[in-house]
């Protein structure tokens, strides 16, 4: 990716954007947005520019196959022409969001004509749990500035860490952290077999910001301010109302119990319970829902200095097609932007 982004790096995407009217804001863990937090202004920007530079864009019509002669580009057939180019550029996404158009054709296109596809898997994509009735009941929940891990128990391996926001659905887990771990775990060796045996754990700290020393203080203030409550009374200010139950229930002390007499040692389980909250990550879910594809038209095959094939002469490659993501944000646009850049170059 050096040669691209030389070319065309995130300051030239930004300065593109404001010149025409879009500003951009930085976000946790360097991800840009636009000021709007509408991803269609940054599309409109685009469409403005098409205009300006009276680029010719074809509406309901399907490329079908791209001609080829002697290793030599000619051009490409729809459905309804043939149109003559010494130069062609697949930028036809991954296989996630189908509904966009990103049905894989790219991948056809490429793999007829002798490029290897490396295995197409979901990526930025949902976590499914088996504890599905506890995630049900913390449907739509969501959490901010929470630290996660994602372990290996048969390695006793953290696999991948974060802080930030997720949500709860009734399915598993969701929200920027957790698709963000989902790249991690799509890659990680033998991961099919880990999740089947229930060895990959997902570790939640609710409270990272207190120590275990500190939120044990805190919860005996909480208790110290409603003594004659019961448990499943107090614990109102300290978590929010969808995990209450999940929380009372884990914690093995009964609901009905009085906070002034519950010990010592039911404390520390629950100070433990809430510094690290497990759930058992079963899988992924579908490649329509993933954000992002992972796998594509291998790298080994394309000049990195022009995306230009090496085994086709004008044939050029940009943005997901290609074996390359990163995490949300902006950066597998940013990916897209710098080869699709790089590409469009004239020599």
């Amino acid at each position: 990716m050096y040669s691209s982004f030389k070319n065309f790096d995130n300051q030239d995407i930004i300065y593109f954007l404001k010149k025409r009217g879009l500003d951009v804001k930085e976000e946790r863990g360097n991800r840009i947005f636009p000021v709007t937090d509408k991803s269609i202004d940054v599309l409109k920007c685009f469409e403005k520019s098409l205009k300006e530079l009276k680029v010719k864009v074809l509406f309901e019509e399907k490329a079908k196959e791209i001609i080829v002669e002697d290793r030599q580009v000619k051009g490409v057939k729809t459905d309804k022409q043939e149109i003559i180019a010494e130069k062609v550029i697949i930028a036809t996404g991954g296989k996630s969001y189908p509904l966009t158009g990103s049905t894989g054709d790219g991948y056809e296109f490429a793999k007829k004509l002798g490029h290897e596809i490396t295995e197409i898997k979901p990526s930025l994509v949902p976590l499914t749990c088996f504890e599905k009735a506890l995630c049900q009941e913390m449907q739509g929940l969501s959490l901010r500035n929470v630290g996660i891990f994602i372990e290996d128990l048969e390695k006793n391996k953290k696999i991948y860490e974060d802080f930030g926001e997720m949500i709860f659905a009734h399915f598993g887990v969701s929200g920027p952290i957790i698709l963000s771990a989902s790249a991690h775990l799509v890659r990680y060796k033998n991961i099919e077999e880990l999740l089947q045996n229930k060895k990959i754990i997902l570790h939640i700290d609710l409270k990272p910001a207190l120590s275990k020393e500190k939120l044990d203080e805190r919860i005996l203030r909480d208790f110290a301010e409603t003594k004659n409550k019961q448990f499943k009374n107090s614990l109102d200010k300290l978590l929010p109302q969808k995990m209450i139950n999940p929380i009372i229930e884990l914690s093995r002390i009964k609901p009905e119990k009085q906070v002034n007499e519950i010990t010592r040692l039911e404390r520390e389980n629950l100070v433990n319970l809430i510094k690290d909250f497990k759930i058992s990550i079963k899988g992924f879910r579908t490649i329509e829902e993933a954000i992002i594809t992972s796998g594509g038209i291998s790298t080994k095959e394309i000049n990195p200095s022009t995306m230009e094939s090496k085994k086709i002469k004008g044939l050029y490659f940009a943005g997901e097609v290609i074996d390359v993501d990163a995490y949300t944000g902006g950066f597998n646009l940013q990916i897209a932007y710098s080869t699709g850049f790089t590409a469009g170059k004239l020599k």
